[in-house]
């Protein structure tokens, strides 16, 4: 399996090779993840848990779902990678603000958001 290093590193080749670096400036590859994001989300639009479900488990439905994880991952490691962010240590890092904004004790089976718990 790929790091998300080497994952970049595919990205960037691609662009490159087809001089796309113009057009992936910053506001460009966030409307990029937001865009594919809401692609993900319309996929769901209007179905309930049992459709979403039957959908989860048939191939056609799962192949829609993972284009648009891949085109949303797409758009992050672009951005990520055009500038400079090393995307696995900013998920470390929110994640030990997580567990500092959601301690165990008080989110347990909780929804809420940290500032409400």
């Amino acid at each position: 399996m790929p790091s998300l290093k080497e994952l970049e590193l595919e990205i960037k080749e691609f662009c490159a090779e087809r001089d796309w670096d113009q057009y992936h400036m910053a506001k460009d590859l966030a409307i990029g993840i937001s865009t594919e994001a809401s692609e993900l989300l319309a996929i769901f639009r209007f179905k309930n848990n049992e459709e979403i479900e039957r959908m989860m488990a048939d191939q056609k439905g799962r192949a829609m779902v993972g284009q648009e994880l891949a085109d949303v991952l797409y758009f992050l490691l672009r951005f990520s990678e055009r500038y400079g962010f090393d995307i696995s240590d900013e998920l470390i890092r929110k994640m030990e603000l997580n567990r500092k904004r959601y301690p165990v004790e008080k989110a347990k089976g909780s929804n809420k958001k940290y500032n409400e718990l």
